[in-house]
């Protein structure tokens, strides 16, 4: 058996085409400007034109209306269904017992239930907020909210 050793290693002939080695003189196709042409930002070194620049018009992003905004607050409230609640082994429900049971994120704060699925046992929430849907479903099962 042939055990190839790891200094030996390397690419299949004309898998890898070599690399272009400008500014070797005139007669290797690259000399003088090295294929870059002459003067302008992109024959500078480090010369690359910004992203979104276009050529001094007025660029699409600056043309276009700012619409809506971002929530900073996005990630740290979450919603649960019905259907989630009632494979949950738990009767007293609050965040934290939600966070151990992987059903929301390990860093929120607020948790809302929404009216999605069915719910067909008792179940006590604390600290949750609950859709009025979601409420009159819960209380219809024999639960409560605190």
């Amino acid at each position: 058996m042939d055990y190839t050793q790891l200094n030996t290693l390397q690419p299949a002939d004309g898998s890898r085409p070599a690399r272009k080695r400008v500014g070797r003189g005139e007669g290797s196709g690259f000399g003088k400007t090295s294929g870059r042409g002459h003067k302008g930002l992109k024959a500078r070194t480090g010369g690359k034109v910004a992203a979104g620049f276009e050529g001094g018009q007025m660029p699409l992003h600056r043309r276009l209306p700012k619409r809506g905004f971002t929530s900073m607050t996005r990630h740290l409230n979450a919603e649960v269904r019905l259907g989630d609640l009632d494979r949950l082994s738990a009767e007293e429900v609050d965040v934290q017992v939600l966070k151990q049971a992987g059903v929301v994120g390990h860093n929120v704060r607020s948790v809302k239930v929404i009216k999605s699925g069915e719910i067909n046992r008792k179940v006590t929430l604390r600290g949750i907020n609950a859709s009025a849907g979601a409420r009159a479903a819960i209380e219809a099962a024999g639960g409560s909210l605190a």
